[in-house]
């Protein structure tokens, strides 16, 4: 706390004294958000190769147009279709965020927006043909790199991280 006659402390004074700083990137959320990183860009780069992909899709996957911020959309739509807001706060992202990815998944053809039965003034988002086509290679895209995982750190580790990760989820 500085008093009235006391300077204020510089920026070099406030920052964190010791020689190991390496604590901030050797915690569980910096492991958690590489792990989510890699895991998403394996899925991607699955699905890029998937057969059943359509080809305009499959490209976008590979070559970074079609990312993880696209698939908010794929984790979190209802196959019943849901509305923008519902969207939103399911992803954890703001209205014209998500907005904004419903336009571009909905010029990919991975959507349909239509009105909503029980409000005139809201539009229904779902999954167009292509779009569960997409969901379908999203599925064995996943199955696939979770697959990797369980091979990469054994059957045990990565049923304790599953169960583990779940566990702290769930609270």
């Amino acid at each position: 706390m500085t008093t009235p006659h006391a300077p204020a402390p510089t920026h070099r004074e406030l920052l964190p004294r010791g020689p190991d700083q390496g604590w901030r990137e050797s915690h569980a959320g910096h492991w958690l958000r590489l792990a989510q990183q890699r895991f998403d860009a394996r899925v991607l780069a699955c699905m890029a190769q998937h057969p059943d992909l359509p080809l305009a899709l499959a490209h976008l996957a590979a070559r970074g147009p079609l990312g993880a911020a696209h698939v908010q959309i794929t984790r979190h739509l209802a196959l019943a279709g849901m509305r923008l807001s519902t969207l939103a706060h399911k992803a954890g992202i703001s209205k014209q965020a998500m907005g904004a990815l419903v336009q571009q998944c909905q010029a990919w053809g991975m959507l349909e927006i239509e009105a909503d039965a029980h409000d005139a003034r809201a539009r229904n988002i779902r999954f167009s043909a292509t779009g569960l086509a997409w969901l379908k290679a999203y599925q064995d895209a996943v199955r696939q790199a979770q697959d990797e995982l369980r091979a990469a750190v054994g059957d045990a580790v990565c049923t304790v991280l599953l169960l583990g990760l779940e566990a702290y989820c769930s609270q």
